[in-house]
């Protein structure tokens, strides 16, 4: 892992001055926006979930209900959130180098650990839809498509669904043939701008295909305020990395690298957690 971090800081080192980091965009007058209803709130309106945490277990999905198992991601959204309302950011990209990885766990993960902090809202968003897995990991067979309300053929609240009451999630329950023309569109901005005139999250969370598979990902970039990289330990090397910061770096701003499957974590990790029961 140190080794990682190094080579990483070096590359980083060697890329500073070439230019500048991309522009974020100013959201602020939509997220202000009030919903078009007053005293109404669309998030309940939403069809809400009923998961059954023995199979999010079963797959990982190990943030729902907290504890132990859980405590490396409730870390990693905590660190999250603190840059992101430091930066001005709502919209985050989890994308990774290649196939593998775990982003779309940790994704998963990540956006579920909120449903124990009532006051965010969070929204989910598969947009990973060569291969959706999201649905799957959560024991859902969704009738609607989040590409079908891309291409204008449902509305948001006829696809999308809900976990308690502050946790949403737009997913897929098959491949679409061209998501490269979807994720590039104009109409996928204004589309995602309304969402969050309406909705006003606190979080959006984009699960993106792998940087290396196909051009989905870069396509889609513009439409975030920044990107976290899963690397797979033991799998990801170093020039994997760099190459996926660098390509994810010309298009929005890098958040960070979680090195992820690691199966030799250090001594401090947990910090002890098992004594606070």
């Amino acid at each position: 892992m140190e080794k990682l971090q190094i080579a990483l800081e070096k590359a980083r080192a060697k890329r500073d001055g070439a230019g500048d980091a991309p522009a974020t965009p100013d959201r602020r007058a939509a997220r202000a926006k009030p919903a078009d209803k007053p005293g109404s709130d669309p998030w309940l309106t939403l069809t809400e979930l009923q998961l059954d945490p023995a199979h999010l277990l079963r797959k990982r999905i190990v943030s729902y209900d907290g504890g132990p198992e859980a405590s490396p991601f409730d870390l990693l959204r905590t660190k999250i959130l603190l840059q992101m309302r430091k930066s001005g950011w709502t919209r985050l990209a989890v994308t990774s180098p290649q196939t593998g990885c775990g982003k779309t766990t940790a994704a998963t993960n990540l956006a579920l650990g909120f449903r124990r902090q009532t006051e965010k809202r969070v929204a989910l968003f598969e947009m990973d839809m060569r291969r959706p897995a999201i649905a799957r990991a959560l024991g859902q067979s969704p009738e609607q498509d989040a590409a079908k309300w891309l291409q204008g053929e449902v509305g948001f609240a006829e696809h999308a669904t809900r976990v308690g009451k502050n946790i949403l999630i737009s997913y897929n329950a098959r491949p679409s043939r061209d998501p490269a023309h979807l994720l590039m569109s104009d109409h996928t901005g204004e589309l995602l701008d309304e969402f969050e005139s309406l909705y006003n999250p606190d979080l959006m969370i984009f699960d993106l295909p792998p940087m290396m598979a196909s051009d989905d990902t870069t396509a889609f970039l513009k439409n975030v305020d920044c990107a976290l990289i899963f690397a797979g330990a033991e799998m990801t090397t170093i020039a994997q990395v760099d190459s996926c910061e660098r390509d994810v770096a010309e298009h929005t701003n890098v958040m960070g690298v979680v090195l992820n499957k690691c199966r030799f974590p250090d001594d401090d990790s947990g910090y002890g957690y098992n004594n606070y029961y």
